[in-house]
């Protein structure tokens, strides 16, 4: 959790695809609608569509070809013949048709490719209404792959989003606001670092399951506070990044249902993204958490969230990190106005969430709920420690907590200065405008203050 956003929040992109440009005028409606029903049974199948194809071809680098090739022979079909009754099966034949083509017309007499043809040879000859059993598991193996530990954390994110999330390079860079050949190198890499680890196409056996599965839900988590609260750019929020973190999470309680942690997170997700509507005005400026409307929170989205906390409570033991996380959103969740909710719970939630996974951003959010709970001095002290810890020395949220403190005790010069550090420390361009507004505000205030 290497980018804990404090919960109290002081702190799909369309798939366009180039088609045929018909001259029938008549024809473009209809050939727009095939182009987004592509988009959309893309972004459903492509993940499963490269696990089963991995699965058989023993190769990511050349299931995601060859299911890149099943997509541009559907790009050119479907406008014509119409979407089939079966997507994925469809796309899934055609990739299998491809790669027995592939292995054909390179004439590889190897023992290895030949097996390989006789099975692909095979296995097109089966129930085409079905996706490749059990894709499921293929499904699982993917997500360990995309996020091994052998990856850096750029490249997990990179790799998940484009196999995962069905991203195209473009779309994963305009999100982290990285140029593209930026992104293309990651997925690039990570690809030949896997095939150089030599990492199996498989489910981690239980030794290490708990290590491997903690990297998977680092990198949803990531992924989604991204999207949840931007680190730079003109956007406060990227609600398409949340929900695809959202879709992997809950593809994941599916594939592990038993892992209370798994739960916690899809639990922690949906509780956040239930405020997104409520986090921006009209122009797209944030809202900060006590000044949301909470009649715009998605009820939906809560009720999901509290059963899923639920699910993660009832597997037994103590809440992992993020079913912790989850406890707390769940606190403001519940509370149907801002002056309704528990913050002395979320302290005691903090405290044990620091027990658990110790960081100063965790010990930062507990000033927060001990601020609110007990006074703007009680939380301003919390954070004096916090001052001299170098990991927080360009942390913007730590000046800015510090600047709210200080002002609600009407030391409104401190609280101007700490409001103007944290805005020279944040990247992200709304973010900088509200705090230079609350830096404003605090010198106006000082200024019309009466003399004693």
């Amino acid at each position: 959790m290497n980018r804990d956003t404090p919960a109290e929040d002081h702190q799909p992109r369309a798939r366009e695809s180039a088609g045929p440009n018909g001259s029938d005028s008549q024809a473009a409606p209809v050939t727009s609608e095939v182009h987004r029903s592509i988009v959309a049974v893309w972004r459903i199948e492509s993940a499963r569509l490269i696990a089963g194809l991995t699965r058989i071809v023993r190769d990511l680098d050349l299931a995601e070809e060859l299911a890149q090739d099943a997509l541009v022979a559907a790009l050119e079909r479907w406008p014509e013949v119409g979407v089939p009754t079966n997507p994925g099966a469809w796309l899934m034949a055609t990739a299998k048709h491809r790669a027995i083509d592939r292995l054909r017309r390179g004439q590889r007499i190897e023992r290895k490719h030949a097996e390989l043809l006789h099975e692909l040879a095979d296995d097109s000859s089966s129930d085409a209404g079905s996706l490749d059993d059990p894709v499921g598991d293929d499904l699982l193996r993917l997500v360990f792959i995309a996020c091994h530990p052998v990856l850096s954390q750029d490249a997990r994110v990179a790799l998940t989003l484009r196999l995962l999330g069905g991203l195209s390079t473009d779309e994963i860079a305009r999100a982290f606001l990285v140029p593209e050949p930026t992104v293309a190198q990651r997925i690039v890499r990570a690809k030949r670092s896997l095939a150089a680890a030599r990492v199996p196409f498989e489910v981690p056996p239980a030794s290490v399951l708990g290590e491997r599965l903690a990297s998977v839900l680092e990198v949803i988590y990531l992924i989604f506070n991204e999207g949840y609260s931007a680190t730079a750019g003109e956007d406060w929020i990227r609600p398409e990044l949340c929900h695809d973190a959202l879709r992997l999470g809950r593809i994941l309680a599916g594939l592990m249902p038993n892992e209370a942690e798994v739960h916690g997170l899809v639990a922690l997700l949906e509780l956040q993204a239930s405020r997104l509507r409520a986090r921006i005005g009209p122009s797209g400026d944030p809202i900060l958490l006590l000044d949301q409307d909470r009649g715009r929170w998605d009820r939906l989205l809560i009720g999901r969230g509290l059963d899923a906390l639920s699910r993660a409570e009832a597997r037994g033991g103590t809440l992992g990190p993020y079913g912790l996380q989850a406890a707390i959103a769940a606190c403001h969740a519940r509370a149907r106005m801002a002056e309704d909710t528990d913050w002395e719970r979320i302290a005691a939630l903090y405290d044990a969430l620091a027990q658990v996974v110790p960081s100063p951003v965790i010990d930062l959010n507990r000033a927060v709920a001990l601020g609110m709970a007990f006074g703007p001095a009680a939380g301003l002290e919390a954070t004096e420690t916090l001052r001299d810890d170098p990991a927080l020395s360009s942390y913007h949220l730590l000046p800015a907590v510090r600047g709210d403190f200080l002002r609600k005790l009407g030391r409104f010069d401190e609280a101007r200065s700490e409001l103007e550090r944290a805005a020279s420390l944040t990247r992200n361009l709304r973010e900088q405008r509200l705090l230079h507004e609350r830096a404003a505000e605090c010198l106006r205030a000082s200024t019309t203050r009466p003399s004693s």
